[in-house]
């Protein structure tokens, strides 16, 4: 199993970026997902999960009603589109792959992990 996240980067204040996990050599569809945030200096953290299907979703509430979480099951994608973003969402975001298709919210919970992508909010 593969997941590899991409699109973080420096932003200001206010702006909107999105993140994407890439899956592979495993059946996408079959399991949940997960986005997590380690910030500087912390542990890491649940951000928002998504049913294999993707009609179930939950947030943290840190970041509810600003992010959201959606997947692609025929491009076997995970994306976080991210909007008013503030310096507290600072982190390295990582993907990572559930033991079912229902949603979770602890790191336990979660089987397979991407590396991570940067994102900075700063201005």
């Amino acid at each position: 199993v593969q997941l590899a996240e991409s699109g973080g980067g420096l932003v200001q204040p206010g702006d909107s970026v999105r993140v994407s996990c890439a899956a592979s050599e495993f059946t996408f569809s079959r399991y949940a997902l997960a986005w997590f945030r380690q910030p500087p200096g912390k542990e890491r953290e649940f951000v928002a999960t998504i049913n294999n299907i993707g009609d179930i979703t939950q947030y943290a509430d840190s970041v509810k009603g600003r992010f959201t979480i959606s997947r692609d099951n025929a491009k076997d994608t995970l994306y976080l589109q991210m909007n008013s973003l503030n310096p507290e969402d600072t982190a390295v975001y990582y993907c990572a792959s559930g033991r079912s298709g229902l949603i979770a919210i602890a790191t336990s919970d979660y089987l397979y992990w991407g590396q991570g992508t940067q994102v900075t909010v700063s201005s």
